[in-house]
Order: structure tokens, then sequence, then C-alpha cells
């Protein structure tokens, strides 16, 4: 069989070592710390669940659903953005259901990309936000995205630099894997310069409620005037409500471009499961303490993990937002490579984490830390990772 191009286009998936070695471990009867996947373990709440059961049980529900999302829970999200970030949408033209953020970015591509296009994507990013791209033919240019970096200048002279028109920006912040966040000043300034220049921006703000003071409260890039006319952003339940394996999100902007997304979505899936749309309405529909709740378990989870560590011998830059930690490899070991880190300490302290180049060429010496250990298991993390470190 003749090799797939698009198969070949993507790089080597460098998580599937770590995963390699953590599976071989846990099959001798080691006990694996996992702070590698971002997968959510905090248990979705009990009246989301209860709508899914009562959904569950009425055999209508269980026909073909409807691939941009019923009407209820596109208006559920209406709302939801008009309550949290004071942006009017018109629930018939501006906003669709997708399978998750990532399914919702990864069919975008599908819908604006040509062979020929090119297309300014974050370093280090979510996977998807490049290979979504890669996938779909386009070329990349990669922006930097850690503290040190001015973004607009960054952003700006990338495009400057290029002789390609550029079609899309992706954006993500608060950022997976590096936790950096933004401020309107920076939507601002890009809402216009990707306006002047006819460029569409993709906003992914899967982590708008996963923040730990009011002053880091993400914001959305529809909250800019004019931003509807260039821009879509697409949102997730995964983690405002912990229900990642539920695969709900949305996007929502641009008619035109919701429009497009609407009709080629139509092919490709008949949307998710109907009593999971009507969950989602339950979910959406929540009183602000459950969402205060999630993330209150996240904060302390990560004020656990920060002192514990630093106690242990790493000092991990603390994150303002998102369910990640993004470190520097300590100075012990700075001679490694971020892979090599990682191998190091699933094999002497039984710690996962995810290999900054995992998420591309520019997050290698860092690592990422997901917060999906208990407080429990990550003071014994902290205990296990003294032994390699002191």
């Amino acid at each position: 069989m003749e090799d797939l191009e698009k198969l070949n286009r993507l790089p080597p998936y460098v998580f599937a070592e770590v995963n390699r070695i953590k599976d071989s471990a846990r099959s001798k009867g080691k006990d694996i710390i996992d702070f590698g996947m971002g997968n959510p373990d905090i248990p979705t709440p009990r009246h989301i669940v209860d709508k899914l059961i009562e959904a569950v049980m009425d055999p209508k529900t269980h026909r073909y659903s409807a691939s941009k999302g019923i009407s209820g829970l596109r208006k559920a999200q209406a709302e939801y953005y008009k309550r949290r970030f004071n942006v009017k949408l018109d629930y018939e033209t501006e906003i669709i259901a997708t399978l998750g953020s990532k399914e919702g970015l990864a069919n975008m591509a599908q819908v604006i990309s040509v062979p020929s296009d090119t297309f300014l994507v974050p370093n280090p990013a979510y996977p998807i936000h490049a290979f979504g791209f890669i996938i779909s033919g386009a070329n990349l240019i990669h922006y930097r995205i850690d503290e040190e970096t001015d973004l607009m200048s960054e952003i700006s002279q990338k495009i400057e630099k290029t002789k390609k028109p550029i079609k899309a920006i992706i954006i993500n912040f608060p950022s997976n894997p590096t936790a950096r966040i933004c401020n309107q000043d920076f939507y601002k300034e890009i809402v216009a310069y990707a306006k002047k220049r006819e460029i569409i921006i993709l906003s992914d703000l899967a982590y708008s409620e996963i923040y730990f003071s009011e002053e880091d409260r993400p914001t959305s890039i529809l909250e800019i005037n004019g931003a509807k006319d260039i821009a879509v952003e697409f949102t997730s339940l995964s983690k405002t409500f912990s229900m990642p394996g539920w695969r709900m999100g949305f996007a929502v902007g641009n008619e035109y471009l919701i429009s497009a997304l609407t009709r080629i979505k139509s092919y490709l899936d008949y949307g998710a499961f109907t009593p999971i749309q009507v969950a989602s309405v339950a979910a959406l529909n929540s009183d602000q303490d459950v969402i205060d709740d999630i993330r209150n378990i996240y904060k302390e989870r990560r004020d656990i993990l920060i002192d514990s560590f630093s106690n242990a011998g790493w000092d991990i830059p603390i994150p303002k937002a998102t369910m990640f930690a993004w470190s520097p490899i300590p100075e012990k070991f700075n001679k490694l490579t971020s892979l090599e880190f990682s191998k190091l300490l699933l094999e002497e302290a039984d710690i996962a984490v995810s290999p900054g180049l995992g998420f591309g060429e520019y997050g290698e010496g860092f690592v990422r830390l997901s917060m999906v250990e208990n407080e429990q298991r990550i003071r014994q993390a902290a205990r296990n990772l003294r032994k390699i470190i002191k």
C-alpha cells in the first residue's frame, strides 16, 4: 500500500515513548502518579448526570440528533456568553455545537484550508492547533508564546517576514500547555491588526473558567468591538464542568464561518447523542457555585503542587490559569532533553509528565504537569521526587 501523504506530514508522536514506559511500569505493578495527559478526574456534577439519565429514558432521544446542536443547547450557550462575557450571540446563526473544542477546531481547519494556505499557529501549543491544519494540507508558521515574548510584536514580525498571505491566526489563552494568559489590550490589538489585513482569527477558549484570581479572569475575544467580523471562538464543557468524555463544545462568532462549519459538519457527523446535549443544557444553566467548586479544586491542587515540589527541590512557576503547570527542567537535570527528563521521572520517581517537545520545538527544555491527581497523590509525588533531586 502506498504511503499516505497526510500521515507522512505528521511529526513523530513524542508522547508515545513516555506512554510506552508508563504502560510497561504499570504492567509490572508500579504505582505511577500521572501528571501527563490532561484528563480531568473530577466527577461530573450530579445534576448534569441526573439530567442525562432522565433524557436517555425517553426513546425519542435515541434517534439521529441535530448536527449543529439542538436549539435549546444553542440558546443556553448564547445565554452563557451574555452572562459571562456580556457578548450577544444569535443562537441560530452565530453558534454551533461541536464534539468538543478540539473537534471544532479540526473541522474548521477543513472548512477554511486548501493546500496552498498558510496559517500562523502558537508554539508550544496543544497539538490540534497545528496538526488540524497539517492534516488539511496547509502550511504553518509558528510564533512563540512564552512569558518573555511580546505577543503582538512576535505575531506581526512573523507575518511581515513571510511573503505568503496568512489565512488565519490561531490563539489560545489561557494557553495549553504554558498557562499563559492575555488581556483585552492584546485582543484589541490583534483584532485591529487582523481586520486591516483580512486575516481570520480562531480563538481557543477551552480554559475560560479555570483561573485563580479575578485579576486573571479570562475574557473573550468577541468582547472586542468588530471581532465578530473576523473571529470564531471555541469553548468546551470538558474542563468547566468536568465533562471530558462527553465531547461537547461550541464554535461561536462570525456568521459566515459558522454557516460554513455547519454545512461541512453536516456531512461529517450527526452531532452528539441527544441526551448528552440535553444534559449539557443543564450544565450551562448551572449555578455559579458549580463552576466555582471545580475551579477551587484545581486551585488547591495547584497550591499543593507548587509548595510540595518546591520543598522537594523543584521550583515550578505558579500558573495563573488552566489545569496545567509549565516548568523548566530543574537545574540539576538541565542537560537532559524534555523527553529524557520525563523518562527519568518515570523510571526513578514513578512520576509521569508531558515532555515539552511534544507541544512543539519551542517547548524543549520544559515539561507540562497536569493537575489531575488528588492532593494526597501530589504529596506522594513530591516525596518520590525528593529522592532524585536532593
